[in-house]
């Protein structure tokens, strides 16, 4: 049995043993500010502890050029340790690139929110000492793989793999969409909204949390339906099975409609398609420094009190 094929309990794993990175991959846009400095600093300081050490410039090259490849030729040459250095967004970037052969891989933050990108940059050289030397945290971040079949209009099918979310969306065009949802065959509910979030724990605090959904704990397992805009007020965000097989309809649409994948990968779909979602039988390894609060990851990042209770006791 492969990777490919294993059950996700099977591919839990373990971060990088002490002395098993041998070839480290840096991707990061040396043009964003502070990023430069920062590479300044950290080439060297890779080249003394590891074999090899490449710089990805470009992430959007970076993931043309490996989606463009076989399996076969993807399962090939990689490294043992990616770093990103740069926002969500970034992360989301690279870990398409690796969508088919997932390496460990940890985000050194230069964005605005950085939930996936959590290293603080103050914190670098104690994070990857930590991942050298055996003692990172490992957190398997779900994903999710969506099928379009094929329909008179469209002459091949797609399947596409998402770390955050599907999302099924009007385009352009003011009107709003009608889309009906399925699980496991039982039709659930039709929403006349703007679109239908379809979301992972790691998702569950990106474009669904600013629709109105719950935030999960990366760590848990299940699929949040989150309505954009739904024009029923009682509609509201559910958090389904991690196992579920989830359908969405296109019933009725005014203008153009879109599945986007993590908001980086756009495809056209039209009335009468169904988008089929279910669990990727693979978690993406990503990487956390071991000294991360991950509670003052969300205070941090959504703004919340740092008052600590005190008991009436205390």
């Amino acid at each position: 049995m492969d990777a490919r094929s294993s059950p996700p309990s099977a591919q839990r794993g373990t971060p990088p043993a002490r002395g098993s990175v041998k070839r480290v991959l840096v991707a990061c846009d040396p043009d964003k500010e502070g990023v430069g400095e920062l590479l300044a600093a950290l080439l060297p300081w890779l080249r003394s502890r590891v074999a090899r050490v490449d710089v990805e410039s470009d992430v959007r090259a970076l993931v043309a050029r490996r989606t463009a490849l076989s399996i076969e030729s993807s399962l090939a040459d990689l490294p043992d340790l990616l770093i990103v250095l740069g926002g969500d967004g970034a992360i989301l970037g690279a870990v398409r690139a690796f969508a088919s052969a997932p390496v460990p891989t940890i985000g050194i933050n230069f964005g605005r929110v950085g939930f996936l990108a959590s290293t603080p940059v103050s914190h670098w050289r104690e994070a990857l000492e930590g991942i050298l030397s055996g003692e990172g945290v490992l957190e398997p971040r779900m994903r999710l793989v969506a099928r379009l079949g094929a329909a008179a209009s469209r002459q091949d099918g797609l399947e596409a793999i998402a770390l955050n979310e599907v999302l099924v969306a009007r385009g352009t065009a003011p009107g709003m969409l009608t889309l009906g949802l399925s699980v496991g065959g039982e039709w659930v509910a039709d929403y006349r909204a703007d679109g239908l979030i379809l979301a992972t724990p790691s998702g569950s605090t990106a474009h669904s949390l600013s629709a109105g959904g719950p935030i999960l704990f990366p760590s848990m397992l299940g699929m949040v339906v989150t309505p954009i805009c739904p024009q029923g007020l009682s509609y509201r965000p559910i958090v389904l099975h991690p196992d579920s097989s989830v359908e969405v309809l296109v019933k009725e649409s005014s203008g153009d409609t879109l599945l986007v994948l993590d908001g980086q990968a756009f495809h056209p779909m039209q009335v009468g398609e169904v988008v089929r979602i279910e669990r990727h039988a693979l978690a993406y390894p990503l990487l956390a420094w071991s000294q991360l609060d991950p509670y003052r990851r969300l205070r941090d990042r959504l703004g919340w009190s740092e008052t600590r209770y005190r008991s009436i006791d205390a």
